[in-house]
């Protein structure tokens, strides 16, 4: 049987010790992580079961633990790395219950373990933390301060191990299959839904012995005029000639991503689509050049906007986002973005989705590449699939 943690017991350790220096600085006590992506960092649970609550309790000293649901524990388990997790469960009664909530077994939980007093921290600003849970357990811990702690875990995922970059380059070449496959099926009269169908199971399928695991972001490839939507899915239309679809695909191996978009025109490009792509194109290379360590995020969205002003387009939208581990709704890490205004310091091992996408008024193109950041030198693609619009006829 396949060892179901994915990570050594020392990469493991690196987290929990990066969480709790983090959580020092911060003077949090005891930290409530309920994004299932921060979950999974710390202790290497997995599983589709965060549609009812669940959190990894991080205490500044002593034994962390998994709490959720009674039939969820069994996941847990499987998945946690048990020489150093806890696991802990509530009871089905609280399941979308108007009587009782799940937040008031953890504290009492917290309680029966000493950790109900001093600075608790939780994910306020998260898609898995409601506001119900808030105020229950403020009502359900009185003698605790419970403050902000959005976004600490996330931080520390942002510099990859060589263990997590192990698992992104085994993403990329699911990438770069389901995107040459997108390429090489794209045809007039072809249903949007069944290429969509295709997509999907190839990338599950995976490469070689590289299972693929399901994406945070089903496959985003509209065509035409709904190009202009950046996050429009599929439909049972046909594709046509005359029109450009981009397809905004990643690759996932054991919740790791590495997305990338690549646009297809069916039949000859309008003059505007080509400038388009040669805007693209130069400001992506351009970035790539100060996607440095030591050079700041913004400077990677200004050299994309340099270009795109070379251009004559206006382009307002942030063009990057930082990557790795991810749950749906969404494969981003949720902390630095390539943008004018972020400042972030980019580091060796840092990993970014730079997605210099147009999205105009009635058509959209999308070139774009995931990057590590290395030691010295540009960035460095994890994909290699070429850079440029595919003309089909």
């Amino acid at each position: 049987m396949t060892d179901p943690t994915p990570f050594s017991p020392q990469e493991y350790e690196r987290r929990l010790n990066l969480t709790r220096a983090a959580m020092a600085r911060a003077g949090i006590d005891v930290l409530i992580a309920t994004d299932p992506s921060n979950q999974a960092w710390l202790t290497g649970y997995d599983g589709w079961s965060f549609y009812v609550h669940q959190a990894v309790i991080l205490p500044i000293d002593g034994t962390p633990f998994w709490w959720g649901r009674r039939q969820d524990s069994n996941g847990a388990l499987r998945t946690v790395n048990r020489a150093v997790t806890d696991v802990e469960f509530y009871t089905d009664d609280f399941v979308q219950s108007t009587e009782r909530h799940p937040m008031q077994d953890l504290s009492a939980k917290l309680a029966a373990r000493g950790l109900a007093r001093g600075r608790i921290g939780v994910e306020m600003d998260n898609y898995y933390f409601s506001a119900k849970a808030h105020t229950t357990l403020v009502t359900s811990l009185p003698d605790a301060t419970i403050v902000d702690a959005t976004a600490l875990v996330n931080w520390q995922r942002a510099v990859k191990s060589e263990e997590e970059l192990t698992f992104m380059r085994r993403a990329a070449t699911i990438t770069e299959k389901i995107i040459q496959l997108a390429i090489d099926r794209a045809a007039p009269g072809l249903r949007k839904n069944e290429l969509a169908a295709e997509i999907m199971a190839s990338g599950i399928t995976g490469v070689g012995e590289t299972w693929g695991d399901y994406p945070a972001i089903v496959p985003l490839m509209p065509s035409g005029t709904d190009a202009a939507a950046p996050h429009l899915t599929w439909n049972g239309d046909v594709m046509k000639t005359g029109e450009v679809t981009f397809f905004e695909l990643a690759g996932c191996y054991r919740r790791y991503h590495v997305p990338l978009s690549r646009s297809v025109m069916l039949g000859t490009p309008p003059d505007h689509i080509k400038r388009g792509e040669e805007a693209l194109i130069e400001g992506l290379e351009a970035g790539l050049d100060k996607a440095r360590a030591g050079n700041r995020t913004q400077d990677v969205a200004n050299a994309l906007g340099a270009a795109m002003d070379k251009a004559g387009i206006e382009r307002g939208a942030r063009c990057g986002y930082s990557i790795g581990l991810s749950y749906p709704p969404d494969w981003g890490e949720r902390t630095m973005s390539l943008r004018p205004e972020d400042e972030s310091v980019l580091k060796p091992g840092m990993t970014f989705h730079f997605m210099p996408g147009l999205w105009m008024d009635d058509w959209g193109l999308e070139i774009t590449e995931s990057i590590l950041i290395t030691e010295d030198g540009p960035a460095q693609p994890f994909c290699g699939i070429e850079r440029k619009l595919f003309i089909k006829d």
